[in-house]
């Protein structure tokens, strides 16, 4: 039995992380922790639907303390705050998986798309990037895992197969992606009120994303090119969920049969994709509440035309870092999740 610490447990990642690690066979919680406690209440009191199924209290962060109570610690904090404690709990010899996206990018890149400078310099080429269909084999051995964010997700996974055949243009990637508010992390901003996103769709952040950095890092690591995708996302009226419609140039003739053969090829004995059968397309409803990755494919003419939908607290989040824990403590992959 692991025993696991969650920091961040009160936002959304956080609580989805609970929820998998409370019916996972071979891991008990030890220790939750927020980044900022005025005061320490149960973890029931804050989610009351864990009310007699773990009541912990959720204490300030103390990295000596958890490293005491936990052998593998979840990093659910938000960007630019995971830097400042993932070296105390690998000091301690412990395994730690983050979810944002401290380390994802080299101390370069990351001061590119988050403005600031990285503080753990030293421990960016020890991290792997869990994204488990392409990665797996490094994942086994990793000590601190760096998980991908939600649209990377998405998209990486949409495009991977055709661009690692070759098939596409890779000077040619537009993604157009739809997210629901729980992307933008629980707290108060006017911009993610009731009555600015009800009834609304807007697009932000065109090709300005702070994903936009991750997403050209992992397609150019797949193509053996430098790849400058152009990505637009979008905030939709929904709680959770994205939608990517990407649109790609084949460089040969092909039918939408020998594209979804590379893509059933590709992803052959990976759980948690899904590639759907010519004529059919997926939809958010399809992949809400799981760790799925729905694909599906449509070429008309030159273009390749890829639909990918992900639960983003999920597979964009909590999902794909239990994934994660499980590949690096040799568990059933699919432990927790289905």
């Amino acid at each position: 039995m692991i025993k696991i610490g969650v920091v961040g447990a009160t936002g959304y990642a956080g609580e989805e992380l609970i929820k998998i690690l409370l019916r996972h066979p071979g891991v008990k919680i030890t220790d939750v922790s927020r980044y900022s406690a005025d005061k320490e209440e149960s973890i029931s009191d804050i989610f009351p639907a864990f009310k007699g199924r773990i009541d912990l209290p959720c204490k300030k962060i103390d990295a000596e303390r958890i490293s005491k109570n936990a052998d593998l610690v979840f990093l659910a904090l938000p960007h630019k705050a995971s830097m400042d404690v993932a070296p105390e709990f690998l000091k301690a010899g412990k395994m730690v998986v983050d979810l944002s996206a401290d380390y994802r990018l080299s101390a370069e890149d990351y001061k590119t798309w988050y403005g600031v400078d990285h503080r753990d310099k030293g421990n960016i080429p020890v991290a792997v990037y869990g994204m488990p269909e392409l990665y797996s084999a490094s994942i086994k051995n990793a000590k601190l895992l760096s998980n991908p964010g939600c649209y990377p997700t998405s998209i990486i996974l949409g495009i991977a197969p055709v661009l690692r055949s070759k098939a596409i243009d890779p000077a040619h990637i537009i993604a157009d992606s739809k997210s629901g508010a729980s992307g933008a992390g629980r707290k108060a901003d006017v911009a993610l009120s009731f009555c600015e996103v009800n009834e609304n769709l807007k697009a932000y952040k065109v090709n300005e994303h702070q994903h936009k950095g991750e997403i050209n890092k992992i397609l150019s690591e797949i193509s053996g090119v430098s790849v400058d995708a152009v990505f637009t996302p979008h905030l939709i009226p929904m709680n959770r969920g994205i939608l990517s419609t990407i649109y790609l140039r084949l460089k040969e003739k092909m039918d939408t049969a020998a594209v979804l053969g590379i893509y059933n090829e590709f992803y052959k004995g990976k759980p948690f994709v899904r590639i759907f059968k010519e004529g059919v397309l997926p939809q958010i409803r399809g992949v809400v509440n799981t760790n799925y990755c729905d694909i599906g494919l449509k070429v008309t003419g030159s273009t390749l035309v890829v639909i990918s939908c992900i639960d983003n607290l999920l597979k964009g989040a909590a999902g794909q870092a239990v994934q994660n824990m499980n590949i690096m403590c040799a568990f059933n992959e699919t432990d927790g999740l289905l």
